[in-house]
């Protein structure tokens, strides 16, 4: 266990995960059973987008009861946060059952991610229902051709557009969680989270997408965490 810049300690955990051994900080304001925030690209939302000092400042304050954040990184990013079928049963059977293992976590975490790290938290919540308390999702890869076929010669566009394409059919789900997106209203990304936000919504979520300024970046992520995430955090886990 080590302290951070923000107030509170980090407790790595070693997972191994598709053949890869993961090493998942876990930021705790504190002892006892909390919530649990579970940020994909975690390392880098720490570094670029001061995550950790996020949430120690949103506590100190008293805008959101106390929460660990758990910064899982990537390895293979294209691949597993390309709506990976392997990628999500691992998520859901190896990493999560690991965490609660190590740290006292009370209910459903909630999942932040941007980009393929949004993509694959949506996928991850379509695939085992009742995974996760709620979703906040950052300019997310929700790849349409209509407006994303420039992003063809990516390695798992096919795979990335079958999985929008099933979601924007389906007229139901049977767990319809509160999701927050946010977008830059300027990016590419913003058409493809408008179908989305629109097609969850039609689906039975509790949905909100946030057009914001500022690009593709974790610059104008982290600048959109508060008051958005904080608003849903303090909504999923009121007293």
């Amino acid at each position: 266990m080590r302290e951070t810049a923000a107030p509170g300690t980090v407790e790595e955990l070693r997972v191994r995960v598709l053949g890869f051994d993961l090493t998942v900080g876990v930021w705790s304001p504190g002892d006892g059973r909390l919530p649990l925030l579970l940020a994909h690209d975690g390392p880098e939302y720490d570094e670029r987008a001061g995550l950790t000092a996020y949430a120690a400042a949103a506590i100190e304050r008293g805008a959101v009861a106390p929460f660990r954040v758990a910064l899982l990184p990537p390895c293979d990013r294209d691949q597993w946060y390309s709506a990976s079928a392997a990628y999500t049963r691992a998520l859901h059977q190896r990493v999560l059952p690991a965490l609660c293992g190590a740290v006292a976590v009370a209910g459903p975490p909630v999942g932040l991610g941007a980009s393929l790290g949004a993509l694959a938290l949506l996928h991850a919540q379509r695939r085992f229902p009742r995974t996760f308390a709620g979703l906040f999702l950052q300019s997310g890869s929700f790849f349409v051709p209509r407006f994303d076929r420039h992003e063809s010669g990516f390695v798992r566009y096919g795979r990335i557009v079958r999985f929008v394409r099933a979601v924007l059919r389906e007229a139901s789900h049977p767990d319809p969680v509160p999701v927050v997106l946010t977008c830059g209203a300027a990016e590419e990304n913003v058409h493809n989270n408008r179908v989305m936000a629109r097609a969850l919504a039609g689906q039975g979520y509790d949905v909100a997408l946030h057009e914001v300024g500022g690009g593709h970046d974790f610059g104008a992520w982290g600048d959109a965490l508060d008051p958005w995430l904080t608003g849903l955090l303090a909504r999923l886990w009121a007293p």
